[in-house]
């Protein structure tokens, strides 16, 4: 499926939610691109799983920020290849640096950057360890097999959702409990 196909597809699938995600973040390694950036050259050609362009754009398109959350080790090769595929200019915020531990300090310098609170993004990642960080932070978190595709675009949409609706449930049970007024126990006779 061409690019444009893909595109095409990802923005009926956007179009089919109510609620959206006012940030979208990717990983790079097998998740954007089916490699680890630390194991190739500068001088390569890098390419994107074959949904990832598509989605991206349709992303773009429908108004949903993106950015990029990467673990890689080599920095100046994954910031080369997002440049050689000219896909910079997609990305509100790029944190790539190399981190022993999960991506919560990356999600942590992605709010700062961006000001939109966890439970306002949606996130892609190929380690299951990243997925369960993240989520705790409240950030709806989607494991992608072979790369991000229209599959784990609806799966992702999907969750995303159900997230948003529970926690706007939970808020209005909140605001009724809380505003009903409380019968005074010392009555006036």
């Amino acid at each position: 499926m061409g690019d444009e196909k893909v595109k095409a597809e990802a923005l009926q699938i956007i179009g089919a939610f109510q609620v959206l995600p006012r940030l979208v973040v990717f990983d790079l390694d097998y998740t954007l691109w089916p490699f680890y950036c630390e194991c190739r050259s500068k001088r390569e050609m890098p390419s994107l799983y074959p949904h990832a362009k598509g989605i991206v754009h349709a992303l773009k398109d429908k108004g949903i920020d993106m950015a990029i959350a990467s673990r890689s080790p080599t920095a100046d090769i994954a910031e080369t290849f997002i440049n050689k595929l000219s896909i910079k200019s997609m990305f509100v915020a790029q944190e790539i640096f190399s981190s022993w531990t999960d991506k919560t300090d990356h999600f942590q310098r992605i709010h700062s950057r961006t000001g939109v609170p966890f439970n306002s993004m949606l996130f892609f990642d190929d380690e299951n360890r990243n997925i369960q960080a993240v989520s705790k932070m409240g950030v709806t978190s989607t494991l992608v097999g072979n790369g991000v595709n229209l599959g784990a675009l609806r799966e992702g949409l999907t969750k995303f959702s159900e997230n948003w609706n529970t926690v706007e449930k939970n808020k209005q049970k909140w605001r009724t409990k809380f505003s009903q007024k409380p019968e005074s126990s010392d009555k006036k006779e």
